[in-house]
Protein backbone atom coordinates (compact mmCIF):
# COMPACT_ATOMS: atom_id res chain seq x y z
CA UNK A 1 0.00 0.00 0.00
CA UNK A 2 1.26 3.49 -0.84
CA UNK A 3 2.64 6.06 1.51
CA UNK A 4 -0.64 7.88 2.01
CA UNK A 5 -2.29 4.92 3.71
CA UNK A 6 0.71 4.05 5.90
CA UNK A 7 -1.04 5.15 9.09
CA UNK A 8 -4.19 3.22 8.24
CA UNK A 9 -2.11 0.14 7.49
CA UNK A 10 -0.51 0.37 10.95
CA UNK A 11 -3.95 0.77 12.57
CA UNK A 12 -5.33 -2.24 10.68
CA UNK A 13 -2.36 -4.43 11.53
CA UNK A 14 -2.44 -3.63 15.24
CA UNK A 15 -6.21 -3.38 15.73
CA UNK A 16 -6.80 -6.84 17.23
CA UNK A 17 -4.14 -6.21 19.92
CA UNK A 18 -5.39 -2.72 20.89
CA UNK A 19 -6.99 -2.02 24.27
CA UNK A 20 -10.62 -0.86 24.38
CA UNK A 21 -9.54 2.80 24.55
CA UNK A 22 -7.09 2.38 21.69
CA UNK A 23 -9.80 0.77 19.54
CA UNK A 24 -12.04 3.80 20.18
CA UNK A 25 -9.18 6.06 19.03
CA UNK A 26 -8.56 3.86 15.96
CA UNK A 27 -12.26 4.03 14.99
CA UNK A 28 -12.32 7.79 15.48
CA UNK A 29 -9.27 8.30 13.25
CA UNK A 30 -10.61 6.02 10.52
CA UNK A 31 -13.94 7.85 10.48
CA UNK A 32 -12.82 11.41 11.11
CA UNK A 33 -9.15 11.67 10.18
CA UNK A 34 -9.73 15.10 8.61
CA UNK A 35 -10.69 16.49 12.03
CA UNK A 36 -8.30 14.38 14.10
CA UNK A 37 -5.32 16.00 12.37
CA UNK A 38 -6.17 19.37 13.93
CA UNK A 39 -6.64 18.20 17.52
CA UNK A 40 -4.13 18.23 20.36
CA UNK A 41 -3.64 14.96 22.25
CA UNK A 42 -5.84 16.32 25.08
CA UNK A 43 -8.60 17.41 22.67
CA UNK A 44 -8.57 14.09 20.85
CA UNK A 45 -8.89 12.28 24.18
CA UNK A 46 -11.81 14.54 25.10
CA UNK A 47 -13.52 13.92 21.75
CA UNK A 48 -13.17 10.12 22.06
CA UNK A 49 -13.63 9.83 25.84
CA UNK A 50 -10.15 8.62 26.84
CA UNK A 51 -7.27 10.25 28.72
CA UNK A 52 -4.52 12.29 27.08
CA UNK A 53 -1.95 9.68 28.15
CA UNK A 54 -3.97 6.96 26.36
CA UNK A 55 -3.72 9.04 23.16
CA UNK A 56 0.07 9.42 23.55
CA UNK A 57 0.48 5.68 24.30
CA UNK A 58 -1.63 4.90 21.22
CA UNK A 59 0.71 7.00 19.04
CA UNK A 60 3.69 5.12 20.45
CA UNK A 61 1.96 1.73 19.97
CA UNK A 62 1.71 2.63 16.27
CA UNK A 63 5.48 3.12 16.15
CA UNK A 64 5.71 6.92 16.41
CA UNK A 65 8.11 8.62 18.85
CA UNK A 66 5.23 10.53 20.39
CA UNK A 67 2.12 12.52 19.54
CA UNK A 68 3.82 15.09 17.21
CA UNK A 69 5.02 12.36 14.82
CA UNK A 70 1.60 10.73 14.87
CA UNK A 71 -0.09 14.10 14.18
CA UNK A 72 2.27 14.70 11.25
CA UNK A 73 1.20 11.35 9.74
CA UNK A 74 -2.44 12.38 10.19
CA UNK A 75 -1.69 15.67 8.43
CA UNK A 76 -0.16 13.77 5.51
CA UNK A 77 -3.32 11.71 5.28
CA UNK A 78 -5.51 14.82 5.10
CA UNK A 79 -3.28 16.43 2.48
CA UNK A 80 -3.51 13.40 0.22
CA UNK A 81 -7.30 13.29 0.84
CA UNK A 82 -8.38 9.70 0.52
CA UNK A 83 -10.93 9.49 -2.26
CA UNK A 84 -14.41 8.05 -1.71
CA UNK A 85 -13.52 4.54 -2.86
CA UNK A 86 -10.46 4.41 -0.58
CA UNK A 87 -12.56 5.64 2.36
CA UNK A 88 -15.03 2.88 1.63
CA UNK A 89 -12.22 0.30 1.58
CA UNK A 90 -10.96 1.54 4.96
CA UNK A 91 -14.36 1.00 6.57
CA UNK A 92 -15.90 -1.89 4.66
CA UNK A 93 -12.86 -3.58 3.10
CA UNK A 94 -12.78 -6.49 5.54
CA UNK A 95 -16.46 -7.46 5.53
CA UNK A 96 -18.39 -9.68 3.15
CA UNK A 97 -21.12 -8.51 0.79
CA UNK A 98 -23.79 -10.06 2.99
CA UNK A 99 -22.67 -8.05 6.01
CA UNK A 100 -22.77 -4.67 4.25
CA UNK A 101 -26.49 -4.02 4.82
CA UNK A 102 -26.22 -4.76 8.55
CA UNK A 103 -22.98 -2.81 8.83
CA UNK A 104 -24.34 0.34 7.15
CA UNK A 105 -27.62 0.26 9.10
CA UNK A 106 -25.73 -0.30 12.36
CA UNK A 107 -23.43 2.61 11.53
CA UNK A 108 -26.47 4.87 11.04
CA UNK A 109 -27.94 3.69 14.36
CA UNK A 110 -24.62 4.49 16.06
CA UNK A 111 -24.56 7.99 14.55
CA UNK A 112 -28.06 8.70 15.90
CA UNK A 113 -27.05 7.42 19.35
CA UNK A 114 -23.90 9.57 19.36
CA UNK A 115 -25.95 12.58 18.29
CA UNK A 116 -28.54 11.94 20.97
CA UNK A 117 -25.86 11.76 23.67
CA UNK A 118 -23.94 14.85 22.63
CA UNK A 119 -26.44 17.33 21.18
CA UNK A 120 -26.81 20.52 23.21
CA UNK A 121 -30.41 20.68 24.46
CA UNK A 122 -30.18 24.44 25.09
CA UNK A 123 -29.06 25.06 21.50
CA UNK A 124 -32.00 22.98 20.27
CA UNK A 125 -34.48 25.02 22.38
CA UNK A 126 -32.85 28.25 21.18
CA UNK A 127 -33.18 27.11 17.55
CA UNK A 128 -36.89 26.34 18.03
CA UNK A 129 -37.56 29.74 19.66
CA UNK A 130 -35.52 31.59 17.04
CA UNK A 131 -37.48 29.96 14.20
CA UNK A 132 -40.73 30.61 16.05
CA UNK A 133 -40.14 34.37 16.26
CA UNK A 134 -38.48 34.94 12.88
CA UNK A 135 -40.04 37.34 10.39
CA UNK A 136 -38.61 35.30 7.53
CA UNK A 137 -36.73 31.97 7.50
CA UNK A 138 -34.09 31.19 4.87
CA UNK A 139 -32.81 27.61 4.49
CA UNK A 140 -29.59 26.82 2.64
CA UNK A 141 -27.95 23.46 1.93
CA UNK A 142 -25.84 22.47 -1.05
CA UNK A 143 -25.08 19.22 -2.90
CA UNK A 144 -25.67 16.18 -0.65
CA UNK A 145 -27.19 18.53 1.97
CA UNK A 146 -29.78 19.87 -0.51
CA UNK A 147 -32.32 17.10 0.28
CA UNK A 148 -32.09 18.00 4.00
CA UNK A 149 -32.64 21.68 3.19
CA UNK A 150 -35.60 20.82 0.91
CA UNK A 151 -37.15 18.53 3.53
CA UNK A 152 -36.84 21.17 6.27
CA UNK A 153 -38.20 23.92 3.97
CA UNK A 154 -41.18 21.78 2.95
CA UNK A 155 -42.34 21.24 6.53
CA UNK A 156 -41.44 24.72 7.78
CA UNK A 157 -43.66 26.06 5.01
CA UNK A 158 -46.65 24.23 6.54
CA UNK A 159 -45.89 25.68 9.98
CA UNK A 160 -44.47 29.17 9.42
CA UNK A 161 -45.03 32.16 7.15
CA UNK A 162 -42.32 33.41 4.82
CA UNK A 163 -40.02 30.42 4.37
CA UNK A 164 -37.44 30.68 1.59
CA UNK A 165 -35.67 27.58 0.30
CA UNK A 166 -32.55 29.22 -1.11
CA UNK A 167 -31.71 28.01 -4.61
CA UNK A 168 -28.02 27.30 -4.72
CA UNK A 169 -26.90 26.87 -8.32
CA UNK A 170 -24.46 29.76 -8.05
CA UNK A 171 -23.13 32.22 -5.46
CA UNK A 172 -24.69 35.18 -7.27
CA UNK A 173 -28.09 33.45 -7.19
CA UNK A 174 -27.73 32.91 -3.44
CA UNK A 175 -26.96 36.58 -2.74
CA UNK A 176 -29.85 37.72 -4.97
CA UNK A 177 -32.23 35.74 -2.76
CA UNK A 178 -30.66 36.96 0.49
CA UNK A 179 -30.56 40.63 -0.52
CA UNK A 180 -33.37 41.66 1.87
CA UNK A 181 -32.31 39.57 4.87
CA UNK A 182 -32.21 41.58 8.11
CA UNK A 183 -32.02 41.37 11.89
CA UNK A 184 -35.57 40.05 12.31
CA UNK A 185 -34.83 37.13 10.01
CA UNK A 186 -33.07 33.81 10.51
CA UNK A 187 -31.01 31.63 8.19
CA UNK A 188 -30.52 27.87 8.69
CA UNK A 189 -27.28 26.65 7.11
CA UNK A 190 -26.81 22.90 6.64
CA UNK A 191 -23.33 21.66 5.78
CA UNK A 192 -21.34 18.47 6.37
CA UNK A 193 -17.88 17.44 5.09
CA UNK A 194 -16.77 18.29 2.62
CA UNK A 195 -18.02 21.70 3.70
CA UNK A 196 -19.50 24.11 1.17
CA UNK A 197 -17.87 27.50 0.69
CA UNK A 198 -21.12 28.79 -0.85
CA UNK A 199 -23.07 27.90 2.30
CA UNK A 200 -20.37 29.54 4.45
CA UNK A 201 -20.50 32.75 2.36
CA UNK A 202 -24.30 32.83 2.67
CA UNK A 203 -24.02 32.56 6.47
CA UNK A 204 -21.34 35.27 6.53
CA UNK A 205 -23.55 37.60 4.46
CA UNK A 206 -26.58 36.94 6.72
CA UNK A 207 -24.47 37.48 9.85
CA UNK A 208 -23.16 40.80 8.49
CA UNK A 209 -26.80 41.86 7.97
CA UNK A 210 -27.44 41.07 11.68
CA UNK A 211 -29.70 38.08 10.88
CA UNK A 212 -29.71 35.18 13.31
CA UNK A 213 -27.73 32.17 12.10
CA UNK A 214 -28.55 28.54 12.96
CA UNK A 215 -26.21 25.83 11.70
CA UNK A 216 -26.75 22.10 11.36
CA UNK A 217 -23.29 20.56 11.02
CA UNK A 218 -21.17 17.68 12.29
CA UNK A 219 -18.76 19.23 14.79
CA UNK A 220 -17.98 22.29 16.88
CA UNK A 221 -14.78 22.40 14.79
CA UNK A 222 -16.81 22.84 11.59
CA UNK A 223 -16.15 26.14 9.78
CA UNK A 224 -19.94 26.61 9.62
CA UNK A 225 -19.98 27.54 13.32
CA UNK A 226 -17.95 30.72 12.74
CA UNK A 227 -20.99 32.88 12.03
CA UNK A 228 -23.71 31.03 13.93
CA UNK A 229 -25.45 32.02 17.13
CA UNK A 230 -26.82 28.51 17.54
CA UNK A 231 -25.18 25.19 16.58
CA UNK A 232 -27.01 21.89 16.14
CA UNK A 233 -24.37 19.16 15.99
CA UNK A 234 -25.34 15.86 14.37
CA UNK A 235 -22.90 13.08 13.49
CA UNK A 236 -22.48 12.24 9.83
CA UNK A 237 -20.57 9.35 8.30
CA UNK A 238 -18.22 9.99 5.42
CA UNK A 239 -16.86 6.44 5.29
CA UNK A 240 -18.44 5.54 1.97
CA UNK A 241 -19.16 7.10 -1.40
CA UNK A 242 -22.58 8.03 0.03
CA UNK A 243 -22.76 10.67 2.77
CA UNK A 244 -24.83 9.26 5.62
CA UNK A 245 -27.10 12.06 6.78
CA UNK A 246 -29.51 9.95 8.81
CA UNK A 247 -28.70 11.61 12.16
CA UNK A 248 -28.98 15.16 10.74
CA UNK A 249 -32.36 14.22 9.27
CA UNK A 250 -33.49 13.05 12.72
CA UNK A 251 -32.52 16.44 14.16
CA UNK A 252 -34.49 18.15 11.36
CA UNK A 253 -37.49 15.96 12.27
CA UNK A 254 -37.15 16.94 15.92
CA UNK A 255 -37.11 20.65 14.97
CA UNK A 256 -40.27 20.24 12.89
CA UNK A 257 -42.10 18.31 15.65
CA UNK A 258 -41.07 20.86 18.31
CA UNK A 259 -42.35 23.72 16.15
CA UNK A 260 -45.61 21.86 15.47
CA UNK A 261 -46.15 21.42 19.22
CA UNK A 262 -45.58 25.15 19.79
CA UNK A 263 -47.97 26.13 17.00
CA UNK A 264 -50.58 23.37 17.23
CA UNK A 265 -53.63 25.49 16.41
CA UNK A 266 -52.07 27.12 13.34
CA UNK A 267 -50.75 23.79 12.06
CA UNK A 268 -54.15 22.09 12.41
CA UNK A 269 -55.83 25.01 10.62
CA UNK A 270 -53.22 24.92 7.82
CA UNK A 271 -53.60 21.16 7.33
CA UNK A 272 -57.41 21.37 7.30
CA UNK A 273 -57.19 24.16 4.72
CA UNK A 274 -54.75 22.09 2.64
CA UNK A 275 -57.11 19.08 2.74
CA UNK A 276 -59.96 21.30 1.46
CA UNK A 277 -57.76 22.71 -1.30
CA UNK A 278 -56.56 19.25 -2.31
CA UNK A 279 -60.19 18.09 -2.47
CA UNK A 280 -61.39 21.13 -4.37
CA UNK A 281 -58.62 21.02 -6.94
CA UNK A 282 -58.37 17.20 -6.96
CA UNK A 283 -54.64 17.48 -6.39
CA UNK A 284 -54.23 13.86 -5.36
CA UNK A 285 -56.95 12.22 -7.43
CA UNK A 286 -55.34 9.68 -9.76
CA UNK A 287 -51.99 10.30 -8.07
CA UNK A 288 -52.43 8.45 -4.82
CA UNK A 289 -52.75 4.79 -3.85
CA UNK A 290 -54.86 3.96 -0.80
CA UNK A 291 -55.13 0.65 1.02
CA UNK A 292 -58.81 -0.34 1.45
CA UNK A 293 -59.57 -3.71 3.07
CA UNK A 294 -56.19 -5.13 2.03
CA UNK A 295 -56.80 -4.00 -1.53
CA UNK A 296 -55.13 -1.17 -3.38
CA UNK A 297 -57.47 1.55 -4.56
CA UNK A 298 -56.49 4.41 -6.82
CA UNK A 299 -57.98 7.69 -5.57
CA UNK A 300 -60.68 8.81 -7.98
CA UNK A 301 -60.74 5.45 -9.78
CA UNK A 302 -63.50 2.89 -9.18
CA UNK A 303 -61.69 -0.30 -10.18
CA UNK A 304 -59.91 -2.11 -7.36
CA UNK A 305 -56.62 -3.87 -7.80
CA UNK A 306 -55.72 -6.69 -5.46
CA UNK A 307 -52.60 -8.79 -5.42
CA UNK A 308 -53.92 -11.40 -7.90
CA UNK A 309 -55.37 -9.09 -10.55
CA UNK A 310 -53.46 -7.30 -13.22
CA UNK A 311 -54.00 -3.64 -13.90
CA UNK A 312 -55.35 -3.07 -17.36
Amino acid sequence: MGNKNELLRKIDEGYSKFSKGQKKLADFIKEEYDKAAFLTAAKMGEEVGVSESTVVRFAMALGYDGYPGFQKALGEMVRTKLNSIQRMEVTYGRISQGEILTSVLQSDIDKIKLTMRSIDRESFELAVDTLLHARKIYVVGIRSCAPLANFLSFYLNLICDNVVAVHTNSSSEIFEQLIRIGEEDVIVGISFPRYSMRTLKALEFASNRKAKVITLTDSVHSPMTIYSSCNLIARSDMASIVDSLVAPLSVVNALVVALCMKKQDEVITTLETMERIWDEYQVYSKDELNMVDDKVELSGVKEEIDGDESCE
